[in-house]
């Protein structure tokens, strides 16, 4: 069987789709996935079901969600599975699976290989290795499945990783010198992730390597403008930075351009 859980929850067996039906049900797949190979207790599984407020019959109830959980994968695999795959130890669950039959798992171990070759130097094959590491999502972490309080953590925490990757693969891809292949993400990218000023940063970067200067220093304004109306903020040190060096770089510019023009018009006049 294959789970997948960077985007909709899916459960797929010999190319099979099989996920649960049942809303609750995949609430208690997706917490066991999240932890697999570790003990989920039973409270942990009522807390995310529940909150603060279960039913009185929430012990059974939760018993009779990982039984119908079991049934599921029990007519998909034709076979006993099930009894090694969700185990019962105290105080509560394991769900017993091979990393590599969970997206997540593969996902976290393809970006690290990606950071460490970015470390080593590698740039090219850093970004081809970050770009396969993304290329396992499908959507937002968990689209389909209600988050409790649990659930909800762990998704914020899959959804930072996924930025994780993308600005380690970004950063690849401009040390590759990329700038113009890169320039339609990055628009993107800011205003999916307005409040990312890391992104905005990336952005400049690469429009004043493209030969864009004017671009660059008007995404900067515009960023500025958001910070300001939406929380009251001046872009941070870092951006800054980045704005003044493209205005050095114009300043520069121009200097040559009249430098030019000086010696230009002095040649014409003798």
């Amino acid at each position: 069987m294959r789970f997948k859980v960077l985007g909709p929850l899916e459960v797929t067996h010999n190319g099979q789709i099989c996920t649960p039906h049942a809303p609750k049900v995949r609430q208690v797949l997706a917490l066991l996935l999240l932890r697999a190979n570790q003990v989920v207790s039973t409270e942990s599984l009522i807390e995310e079901l529940w909150g603060d407020h279960p039913p009185h019959s929430a012990m059974t109830t939760t018993q009779t969600y990982v039984y119908q959980l079991r049934k599921v994968i029990a007519q998909h695999t034709g076979d006993r599975a099930h009894e090694k795959m969700i185990v019962t130890t105290s105080p509560g669950y394991v769900f017993r699976i091979d990393d590599r039959q969970l997206d997540f798992q593969v996902f976290k171990s393809v970006l690290e290989e990606g950071r460490v070759l970015l470390e080593e130097g590698c740039h090219l094959q850093a970004s081809q290795k970050l770009r396969a590491a993304l290329a396992l999502w499908r959507d937002r972490a968990l689209t389909n499945v209600a988050h409790g309080t649990l659930l909800e953590n762990y998704v914020t925490h899959l959804n930072e990783l996924y930025v994780t990757a993308l600005e380690l693969r970004i950063q690849a891809d401009i040390t590759l010198g990329w700038y113009r292949k890169i320039i339609p993400e990055l628009g993107s990218l800011v205003r999916e992730y307005p409040f990312h000023e890391w992104f905005h940063g990336q952005l400049m970067i690469a429009l004043y390597m493209a030969g864009r200067r004017g671009d660059a220093l008007t995404a900067y304004q515009n960023t500025r403008r958001l910070l300001n109306r939406e929380l009251g903020l001046e872009p941070s040190s870092v951006l800054q930075h980045i704005h003044q060096m493209v205005l050095r770089a114009e300043v520069e510019e121009q200097k040559l351009i009249g430098s030019l023009l000086e010696e230009f018009t002095a040649q014409a006049a003798s």
